[in-house]
């Protein structure tokens, strides 16, 4: 893990306080390979609202995906702050960043990262089980398990969940893996191109689904996404190039 530096910004105002439910204040991100260095990031500012649908949008290259992972705590920034609910993370142990990933944020990547072995209910469950300990989990399974079926259930799924991933088509893959990331009611769910390895009538399946997420539960999610058209049709947009924000 490479160590943050202090470096001042060129901005010589002081950076707004956080708000809402997530703030990314200043976020830098360099990758070293060798002699060479890759500024991904460039200072990119930006609150997320609890119940807000925001999706990030630009080209392969732009920072997107590495954005997303600093504000989901996968990774750190070179310089700069990701707060949540005006907590500054760079303060929180290993331990209580592992511990909000798993309990506080959902993620829902372009691949499905789901366990073959496991059937659709045991891959949704998951998180649930890596939140609490063993004798915790005896005493919750029933509710969990009963928490899990619900949300297959409102997610067209309630005939898959004996079912194995390779008996499942790709929508109903990415609607397992969104139940996963619903699991442990998460203040903040991030989708990283969650319809990039569907067919177009399968990915407006997936997306009329987060919306409904977020228009009927109130969701806060923010999504990754290259397809600019898509990202003006849900809530608010932003425009990220060449490691910043940028106006369209």
């Amino acid at each position: 893990m490479s160590k943050r530096k202090n470096k001042p910004t060129t901005d010589s105002r002081a950076p707004a306080p956080p708000k809402g439910l997530v703030s990314a204040r200043d976020l830098h991100k360099t990758y070293r390979m060798g002699a060479v260095s890759l500024e991904v990031l460039r200072g990119v500012s930006f609150d997320v609202q609890a119940g807000e649908f925001i999706t990030i949008y630009g080209h392969s290259g732009s920072g997107k995906s590495t954005l997303l992972h600093l504000l989901g705590l996968l990774d750190e920034p070179t310089n700069g702050s990701v707060f949540l609910e005006q907590d500054d993370t760079s303060t929180f142990s290993r331990r209580r960043r592992n511990a909000i990933r798993n309990r506080d944020v959902g993620f829902v990547f372009q691949f499905y990262y789901l366990l073959p072995e496991l059937s659709v209910l045991e891959n949704t469950l998951l998180p649930a089980m890596v939140e609490h300990s063993t004798l915790a989990w005896r005493g919750k399974k029933k509710e969990l398990r009963r928490r899990a079926e619900e949300i297959l259930v409102e997610l067209g799924l309630g005939d898959r969940m004996k079912h194995r991933p390779k008996e499942l088509s790709g929508g109903e893959r990415q609607r397992t893996a969104i139940a996963r990331a619903l699991v442990n009611q998460p203040k903040l769910l991030l989708a990283d191109e969650p319809t990039g390895n569907l067919d177009s009538k399968t990915g407006q399946k997936i997306i009329d689904v987060l919306v409904r997420l977020n228009r009927e539960h109130k969701q806060t999610i923010l999504m990754v996404t290259h397809d600019e058209e898509l990202a003006h049709q849900l809530g608010r947009s932003l425009y990220l190039k060449d490691g910043r924000l940028a106006k369209t």
